[in-house]
């Protein structure tokens, strides 16, 4: 394992073009990249493949890094190897339903549902067709697109604050715990000098809103607004 020194010196080497630097980096930090491989397993894409995916976002951490950032190379890595994975399945996502069949899906199973409830019998395909003034075959599309396999990028609910169903999918690994956590750190630490300040007061001193305010000379007001922007930009970047 290379020490921080070390680590420096073979990132400057690599980005002066050195290719064993760069191999050497990589096998060192091989383990890194698997474990946040393990946070994407079962997501529809193959091992090799994420493994890929995830070695070109670390390449490309290699390429970027700056010791100016002021943080350590894997801090900085983390968020580069999962927003590279994530472009992927973004772009290469499962079967995505139109939003236009969606809503005709929604109001027909509405309508099935009422109509059930009504009769205690199930309306045939031609009487829906007839109701939603469509063929016998856009209502079987419509119904079966509900059972459609759904990209993880969609989004969870039209009034769920945007979230993405990838938001939704629990991590209970200790592991992908302290990953999610070093992405935190290298988001808080890109934070300005006040923002960083709210925050740290905020969620990890325990202070209050009214504390914070005297801290700082402004208004209770102030700050609650301030505090709402920077969650706003710390969940963009999360």
């Amino acid at each position: 394992m290379l020490n921080q020194e070390e680590l420096l010196d073979y990132i400057r080497k690599a980005q002066n073009g050195d290719d064993n630097a760069k191999e050497l980096i990589f096998t060192t930090n091989s383990p890194l990249i698997k474990s946040i491989i393990r946070r994407f397993k079962n997501k529809g894409i193959e091992y090799d493949d994420l493994y890929q995916i995830a070695s070109i976002g670390f390449i490309k951490a290699i390429n970027n890094f700056d010791e100016s950032f002021g943080v350590k190379f894997s801090t900085y890595s983390v968020p580069m190897i999962i927003g590279e994975i994530k472009r992927y399945m973004r772009d290469n996502g499962a079967i995505k339903v139109s939003r236009s069949l969606k809503v005709l899906a929604n109001k027909i199973n509405r309508f099935i549902d009422a109509y059930q409830t009504e009769h205690n019998a199930a309306p045939t395909i031609e009487f829906i067709a007839e109701e939603f003034n469509i063929t016998q075959e856009e209502v079987v599309v419509a119904i079966d697109s509900t059972k459609m396999p759904l990209s993880i990028f969609d989004k969870f609910d039209d009034e769920d604050d945007g979230q993405e169903l990838i938001d939704k999918i629990p991590y209970s690994d200790n592991e992908e715990s302290t990953l999610d956590k070093i992405h935190l750190s290298n988001i808080i630490e890109s934070l300005n000098e006040r923002e960083k300040k709210i925050i740290i007061l905020r969620y990890f001193r325990d202070k209050t809103q009214s504390e914070i305010a005297e801290s700082l000379g402004v208004s209770q007001v102030q700050v609650s607004r301030l505090e709402n922007k920077i969650i706003d930009k710390i969940r963009l970047k999360f």
